[in-house]
């Protein structure tokens, strides 16, 4: 459990459209990745290490976020999972070493809450020992099999750290038997959506508490075409953003997971519409008029979604709102 003394939530609203994976191990793809335009890069120190590198790429994450120029980049750190022989020190390796320069750790294989809270409190107590601020650095969760599905509420509520739920999809389709290898494409012999209920499932898991929701990589680096197709799906229901393997596709995540410029526009139109008709200057009507479209609280929330989305990614609206007239 988490300390009585830990502190409330901080606001953690960042831009995830593009989560850029680097490998902890190699100090080539630690330098590429600062000059790459992805909104998220996160330094591996699990899969992507092999079990004899993982102690020296420990030490490369440390200063490659301690001496690297990360700027506009969320950073992240993904360590190996509870089960392994690995993880406590790689937490403690790298916070102690570059807490202050790090925003995020990963937890990959979540499968109940508990995982998740006693990252918080190690965390915490590092915090602590070394006099940073305390609750600042999130956790990022990852989903990979069906034990930690079906805990996904808990595991959303576990810790005020919390920022986002990923979704692990090779992991997981290895654990419910999904008879395909091409991870994040649809099973033969399958008409429907295999992943449907997988992706809502954990999107209502975090939105229920107000985090980001992340979809996994698509393996297929060189297919970008597949990977937006794959990736679109993911905005479409409501994702926040995607994990990218190659710089190739890293503009089609951002471009995939941020508005049109239209439909920016728009949302920010309807945000200074309604804000006009519900003042005491617009009559504070309840509902009112933009052109041919009716708009109320309702629209307002889902504007809200859109321009949160679109500032996010750094839009500039090319509209603005007029007074109407009598």
């Amino acid at each position: 459990m988490t300390s009585p003394a830990s502190p409330a939530p901080v606001d953690r609203p960042r831009p995830r459209r593009s989560c850029l994976a680097v490998p902890g191990s190699s100090p080539r793809f630690l330098e590429k990745a600062q000059g790459l335009p992805a909104d998220q890069v996160f330094l591996d120190l699990e899969d992507a290490v092999a079990p004899l590198a993982k102690e020296g790429a420990r030490h490369s994450i440390v200063d490659a976020l301690n001496k690297g120029d990360w700027t506009g980049k969320t950073r992240v750190v993904r360590v190996n999972d509870w089960t392994t022989s690995w993880t406590y020190r790689d937490v403690i390796t790298v916070v102690e070493g570059a807490g202050q320069n790090l925003d995020c750790v990963m937890l990959p294989k979540v499968q109940d809450a508990e995982q998740v809270r006693t990252l918080d409190l190690l965390l915490t107590q590092i915090e602590r020992t070394m006099g940073f601020e305390v609750g600042r650095i999130g956790i990022e969760a990852q989903i990979e099999n069906a034990r930690g599905l079906v805990n996904v509420d808990a595991i959303a509520a576990s810790s005020p750290r919390l920022e986002t739920i990923v979704f692990g999809p090779a992991d997981f389709m290895a654990s419910i038997n999904m008879r395909t290898l091409v991870v994040g494409e649809q099973p033969p012999g399958y008409d429907a959506d295999a992943y449907h209920y997988i992706l809502m499932r954990i999107l209502m898991a975090a939105r229920t508490h107000d985090l980001q929701a992340i979809d996994g990589p698509y393996l297929q680096i060189r297919d970008v075409d597949g990977f937006r197709r794959v990736a679109g799906r993911a905005a479409a229901l409501g994702y926040d953003g995607k994990w990218v393997l190659h710089p190739g596709q890293i503009d089609a995540a951002n471009e995939v997971f941020a508005p049109s410029q239209e439909d920016y526009d728009h949302a920010e139109l309807i945000l200074d519409a309604y804000e006009y008709h519900t003042s005491e200057a617009g009559g504070k009507k309840g509902s009112a008029m933009l052109g041919d479209e009716m708009i109320d609280e309702a629209s307002r929330k889902m504007a809200l979604v859109v321009s949160g989305k679109g500032r996010a990614a750094g839009m500039r609206r090319t509209t603005s709102f007029e007074i109407p007239e009598g």
